[in-house]
């Protein structure tokens, strides 16, 4: 199955553009998105240790018919584990087990497809970095885990051989093109397909004080889109499971490009929301308007 969503949920620039600009009394972000999205990565859980009252209402909200394939989410790891120093020993033990009894509701309730562990692209492969990456994954026994890897050294037949070993599910990662990045396709290991979408940006992504906003304000275009099917389609020749996830987050773009691969996976048109597709008027070829009150 080919799950597609974006990657958090909580930007202001959405309000008016995903998000009506007037919501009606008890609007919730996170039910209202995942209307129209089968999956979301847990930004907020990078910056501090999730709590697990908060996964029970995500949980809740996100709560589906019986006919209607469950709802996924999957978390990045606070950014202690994979930035700045090693984490071991009581000090490993005691961040791990606080991350994962903040995720636990979603873990047991089979909605948390992976944990995800971003690094940066100053993280090559080293025999420190597999250690690294073991001490990570021993941490959360029994936790499915997926890595994004930036730099090109993890990309060899070694690095591969050694990620499979430690059943690590490598991401592919669509990003501006560099000497250093990886490459788009590439053998996978472990048993989840993920592929993250970043944006084609380049001239902001290099850029010296860019911000968020700039680095991710991407629109992927219509033959963008067909090669990032293609590459769906090849994932799931290899996995049963496969996530899709928006990261071109700036003014809603995410979820219009997520929109826009849904549709082209199923083959027919998906609900979108109403404002979304007055900001996006191209996603009329392959979306229907839905507001508020409508769709489940």
């Amino acid at each position: 199955m080919i799950r597609v969503g974006a990657a958090g949920w909580v930007y202001r620039d959405w309000d008016g553009i995903v998000y009506p600009a007037r919501k009606r009394k008890g609007f919730e972000a996170l039910e209202y998105l995942q209307r129209f999205t089968d999956c979301v990565e847990i930004n907020s859980s990078f910056y501090a240790t999730p709590r697990a009252e908060n996964a029970v209402r995500w949980a809740q909200q996100t709560r589906r018919p019986d006919a209607v394939p469950a709802f996924h989410f999957s978390a990045k790891l606070q950014q202690a584990f994979t930035h700045g120093p090693v984490l071991a020993g009581q000090e490993l033990e005691a961040a791990s087990a606080a991350f994962s009894k903040g995720l636990e509701p979603l873990r047991s309730s089979g909605r948390l497809a992976a944990l995800l562990a971003q690094f940066p692209v100053t993280f090559h492969h080293t025999l420190a970095g597999e250690e690294r990456l073991v001490g990570i994954k021993r941490s959360f026994p029994g936790w499915p885990m997926a890595v994004e890897l930036r730099h090109k050294s993890w990309f060899t037949e070694a690095a591969l051989r050694f990620l499979e070993s430690a059943e690590l599910s490598l991401l592919h990662i669509d990003l501006p093109a560099a000497r250093d990045h990886p490459p788009a396709r590439f053998r996978s290991t472990g048993p989840i397909g993920y592929l993250r979408l970043h944006g084609r940006n380049a001239q902001q992504w290099f850029k010296k004080g860019a911000g968020r906003d700039q680095r991710y304000d991407y629109l992927y275009g219509p033959r963008e889109i067909e090669e990032l099917h293609a590459t769906a389609l090849e994932l799931a020749e290899e996995h049963d499971e496969v996530y899709i996830v928006s990261n071109n987050h700036f003014e809603g773009q995410a979820v219009a490009n997520a929109i826009e691969l849904r549709a082209r996976l199923v083959g027919e048109r998906v609900p979108a929301p109403a404002e979304l597709m007055a900001r996006y008027p191209r996603l009329g070829e392959c979306a229907e308007s839905v507001g508020q009150q409508e769709l489940f």
